[in-house]
């Protein structure tokens, strides 16, 4: 594993991601599991491949408001923790462990990663009303343990809508409490790896 020192979102990030399958796409294909791959799964994959083959990253890109306001208040959220805790939260960066990747939102110390949703107020409310994390992350967090090697992940809820003192959730999921949970994960990845390279070898060796 090599641990890249890099800003998010900048397009050393991006293109170092090229051609890898990333942690923010984990739940794509665990989706299903241990069943075959859904079309959300196939059509990553067939992206992932003709990244390896041309060395280009991919110009697919999502943007909506949730997306806009991640933006914009991941540093408010960063900050709150910060102050709530009494840490440095440190780049992300990307842990480049070959054919994936993962970036998470922070690093904390030598043991700690932060995984920080800004989210509307229902959502918001639910996770508060949940006591934990958001299960539709799972996997993403297990990616975070299972790339850095780090002993925990905390799962970061934050909502500026909220009053204050209740618009920052945090939620430490510790390592060992995810054994099985990263285990499945590295078992699926494994299986989607394989079918990456069967769709770059259907694809260099298709001839019209």
């Amino acid at each position: 594993m090599k641990f890249w020192n890099i800003h998010q979102n900048t397009d050393e990030w991006l293109n170092i991601r090229a051609g890898k399958v990333t942690g923010s796409k984990f739940g794509t294909f665990m989706s299903n599991d241990p069943g075959g791959f859904g079309d959300p799964a196939k059509r990553y994959a067939v992206q992932v491949a003709i990244e390896r083959i041309t060395g280009i990253r991919s110009v697919q890109g999502f943007s909506n408001e949730h997306t806009e306001r991640g933006h914009e208040q991941e540093p408010i959220a960063k900050k709150a923790y910060e102050y709530r805790y009494f840490v440095d939260v440190l780049p992300g960066g990307f842990f480049d462990c070959g054919d994936f990747g993962d970036s998470p939102d922070g690093l904390i110390n030598d043991d700690g990663v932060i995984e920080i949703k800004s989210v509307i107020a229902p959502v918001h409310y639910a996770t508060l009303k949940r006591g934990s994390f958001d299960p539709t992350y799972t996997w993403q967090l297990a990616g975070h343990l299972d790339a850095s090697g780090r002993d925990w992940v905390d799962f970061i809820s934050y909502c500026a809508e909220f009053p204050e003192g209740k618009d920052l959730f945090v939620h430490r999921i510790y390592r060992d409490d995810f054994k099985e949970k990263i285990n499945r994960l590295r078992e699926r990845r494994a299986k989607f790896l394989d079918y990456i390279k069967q769709i770059e070898q259907d694809i260099i060796n298709y001839e019209y």
